[in-house]
């Protein structure tokens, strides 16, 4: 049954359209968002599906297909930042956006909204960025707003950071937002400007797979938060607003005034992975647009090297993924997403991936952990509007 059917079944009528946006991988770029870095993200064949309709009365009903759960029931004058439907739970995320719709000035007076996602959550592929900028640019159709997809994803984060409470930068939700089919997308965390870069692996006998390890992450559990604190001290001893404006050229000096500094050596490590992974973007960028697409793999492997050590989000699932997927002929593997579990790239020539693929899920039997799942990362639309009507 579609998800404008469930709708009906749920609600008693018909939506007034249906709405999909996609989860997200990140090739390169990690925790560079929210210090006005660089990052490269693509968007999945994976979305979450909204069938809304909106409303006049102030009533916001919540409906997941996939939580056992009745529908939620909510006032959208009584949404509070942290409150019964802020932190924890995935029904934050939507409420969160009409929230951040209704703080911007915009007049959301209601609506139905039923959802379905098939963006694996807790894996660092953005399930819940996927739920709030759906959310948004169905919001944004039926109240008629006119915002930008860029300003939508603005929207989105903010209702992530300040009503759910956790501090992600704008990465996740403009790569749900903005991406563009065939292409990754190489997005300026400082001014949003970004630009589509053409990623057609297959016409160059290559693949990009997700080996997700079913180990969840949880982002509101300090972890990140913890690290976002150590990047913004950092800055502050360096004398800059934030990490972007460190040039990897001046690194090494950097570094040497933090530890001058007296700064926790964990300080040090954060900075250093900071501004190298914003020159690996860099450096990905040039050998993408030279057609070099394979020199892009020792690349992905320096930064896992840095998430594991100078960042330290890594985990033992995510080190077998890397480890065995290099041993076995990957181009390159990396960890991505927020870390402590979720998901690994890996870059493989396409004659080669079937064999990868077993060695990792061998790898994984003989040390006991839970059975990872491996898909093709295949860059994919953003969000979009899917139909109008219930047929």
């Amino acid at each position: 049954m579609s998800v404008a059917a469930q709708f009906t079944d749920l609600y008693g009528y018909e939506p007034s359209g249906v709405w999909a946006a996609p989860g997200r991988v990140n090739l390169i770029g990690e925790y560079t968002d929210f210090n006005e870095g660089f990052v490269m993200p693509l968007a999945l064949p994976h979305t979450a599906v909204a069938a809304v309709a909106r409303r006049t009365d102030g009533v916001l009903r919540l409906h997941s297909a996939d939580i056992d759960a009745p529908v939620a029931e909510l006032r959208v004058d009584e949404l509070t930042p942290l409150g019964t439907y802020g932190q924890g739970g995935w029904a934050a995320y939507p409420a969160g956006v009409v929230w951040a719709l209704r703080d911007a000035g915009h007049a959301i007076t209601g609506a139905d909204i039923h959802l379905a996602s098939t963006v694996p959550t807790g894996a660092g592929l953005s399930s819940s960025a996927a739920l709030e900028v759906v959310t948004a640019f169905a919001l944004n159709d039926l109240y008629e707003l006119g915002l930008t997809a860029p300003e939508l994803a603005v929207l989105a984060q903010r209702a992530e950071n300040v009503f759910v409470g956790v501090p992600c930068g704008v990465m996740d939700q403009m790569a749900s937002a903005c991406a563009t089919e065939g292409h990754a997308l190489h997005l300026d965390c400082r001014d949003l400007s970004l630009r589509q870069v053409p990623f057609d692996l297959a016409s160059q006998g290559l693949q990009l797979l997700v080996v997700d390890t079913r180990v969840k992450h949880e982002l509101g559990d300090g972890a990140y938060a913890e690290r976002r604190a150590g990047c913004e001290e950092g800055a502050r001893v360096l004398g800059v607003s934030h990490l972007r404006d460190v040039a990897y050229a001046e690194l090494a000096d950097a570094l040497a005034t933090l530890e001058r500094s007296g700064v926790d050596e964990k300080v040090v490590r954060y900075v250093r992975h900071i501004v190298s992974d914003d020159h690996r973007v860099e450096r990905v960028i040039d050998l993408l647009d030279s057609g070099d697409v394979r020199a892009i793999g020792p690349v992905l492997n320096e930064g896992h090297v840095s998430l594991r050590d100078d960042l330290r989000i890594s985990c033992p699932e995510l080190d077998l993924v890397v480890a065995t997927a290099n041993a076995s002929g990957a181009i390159g593997a990396r960890m991505t997403g927020g870390g402590f579990g979720g998901s690994a790239i890996v870059l493989v020539e396409t004659g080669d991936a079937e064999a990868v693929t077993k060695a990792v899920l061998a790898a994984f039997d003989e040390a006991g952990f839970t059975t990872p799942r491996v898909f093709p990362a295949v860059p994919s639309q953003g969000a979009r509007r899917e139909s109008t009507t219930a047929s």
